[in-house]
């Protein structure tokens, strides 16, 4: 009934405007105050206008959800039935999204993984049933508090707070160190931030079996292949006692017991990396000396076939083990020399960045296709198979350099181009840079 009547709100306001004009003018006929009785109608409407207010007010005020609204007539009628008809759009809007929300949380709350949502400011806002299990997170205590300060692994810390998420993070649950998470960090929003974690100690214990076979096996397989080496050099030493016919065979063999010790030497090498998270002898190291040293076994591995130039801060130090560094940044360079045809240029660069300080490696060797960037630091992948036996290489350089670096809180990046070089660049978080005081 309601629209109905004001369905020809126009016309009746105008009506009615009308019919006030009509009576101002025939009181001001009757009393000659025609000024007068006009302010009088005019403040009769203003008040009949205020009154509509204050009821408008009152029932915004007042109203429920499916509380209809008051009596109106003209144009405050239609205001009244546009807000009641708009609130209830909104209402009906409202519960749309609010069943949406529900559905949405509880799916996550049957998940075996932790969902945890936090502001900007890394905040507590939400979290499921898993969250609680593998954090310890506590409803409602924990909400608003930040999640650095219950999850306090020096290893998370950092990782959240570089906010560099590109790989997943595998640390010890807060609550029990025989369960391993592995946590993924996601920004969306107005940079809020959304927490996975996954319980994979079944698949961490499967790889620490991987680890301890590999390296116990290369450990056992070194006694024999030292023994086999040892005889070999003792007939190639005794070469004029040895059937010629042999001596060839003997040669090769020769070869591929040292390249196999390579190999094992490698192997092993990794698998103390993979053993600890940081390195031991956690100290300030010379790294201008230290490529000075490499940058010598790299001529002398050239043999004067290529230009190698050297640009280093003398000033600028790592923390970290020289040894690993020195393991890390000798497989850069001897693998510049190696994949560089001869009268090539191999510049090498130790200097500060924006974040820290940065290792560079360029070369005007082979290059790189595009496709194999992704997969170059895994063990025992090679851009092209006939390389091994041209240029010696057991396949695990590139993979040792990913271990040391992520020891030493450093990332590695390529950019390379076939047949015009590859830059290889090692950068290192300012917390891991210090001035050379000597």
């Amino acid at each position: 009934m309601r629209l109905i009547l004001n369905q020809d709100w126009r016309g009746a306001m105008v009506r009615r405007m009308l019919l006030l004009i009509a009576g101002c003018l025939l009181l001001g006929f009757i009393t000659g105050e025609y000024g007068w009785a006009m302010a009088a109608g005019l403040a009769l409407h203003l008040g009949w206008t205020l009154s509509q207010l204050l009821r408008l007010h009152k029932w915004l005020l007042e109203h429920r959800p499916d509380e209809p609204p008051p009596d109106g007539y003209g144009l405050w009628g239609e205001v009244f039935d546009s807000i009641y008809h708009l609130q209830r759009r909104n209402q009906k809007a409202r519960g749309r999204l609010q069943a949406v929300i529900d559905r949405v949380q509880e799916s996550t709350a049957a998940l075996k993984d932790a969902v945890v949502m936090l502001d900007s400011q890394g905040n507590l806002e939400w979290w499921n049933r898993a969250a609680e299990t593998l954090l310890g997170l506590k409803t409602p205590q924990d909400s608003g508090q930040p999640i650095t300060n219950l999850v306090r692994n020096p290893r998370f810390k950092d990782y959240f707070e570089r906010g560099q998420y590109a790989d997943a993070l595998e640390i010890p649950s807060p609550l029990n160190d025989r369960l391993r998470l592995q946590v993924y960090v996601t920004r969306y929003g107005n940079q809020e931030h959304l927490l996975l974690v996954r319980d994979v100690t079944r698949l961490h214990q499967l790889e620490q079996m991987r680890k301890d076979f590999v390296a116990n096996v290369s450990h056992e397989l070194r006694t024999p292949l030292t023994v086999i080496s040892g005889y070999l050099e003792t007939l190639l030493d005794n070469v004029e006692e040895v059937n010629p016919r042999w001596q060839r065979a003997l040669q090769q063999m020769q070869q591929q017991s040292t390249r196999m010790q390579a190999l094992l030497n490698d192997l092993l090498l990794l698998a103390r990396l993979e053993a600890t998270d940081y390195p031991s002898d956690n100290q300030p190291v010379a790294v201008h000396r230290l490529l000075q040293v490499v940058v010598h076994d790299a001529q002398a591995l050239s043999a004067g076939q290529h230009r190698i130039e050297l640009d280093a801060d003398p000033l600028l130090c790592l923390k970290g083990s020289e040894g690993e560094l020195r393991s890390a940044f000798s497989n850069l360079v001897f693998n510049a020399v190696k994949y560089t045809p001869a009268g090539g240029e191999i510049r090498i660069c130790w200097r500060t960045d924006e974040d820290g300080a940065q290792l560079l490696v360029e070369d005007t060797g082979i290059g790189i296709e595009a496709k194999h960037l992704p997969r170059l630091t895994e063990r025992f992948y090679r851009v092209d198979s006939s390389r091994a036996s041209t240029t010696g290489g057991t396949g695990l350089g590139l993979a040792i350099v990913k271990h040391v670096l992520l020891r030493h809180r450093g990332q590695l990046r390529v950019v390379s181009e076939v047949g015009r070089g590859s830059i290889f660049s090692c950068h290192f978080a300012s917390a891991q840079v210090v001035p050379d005081r000597h």
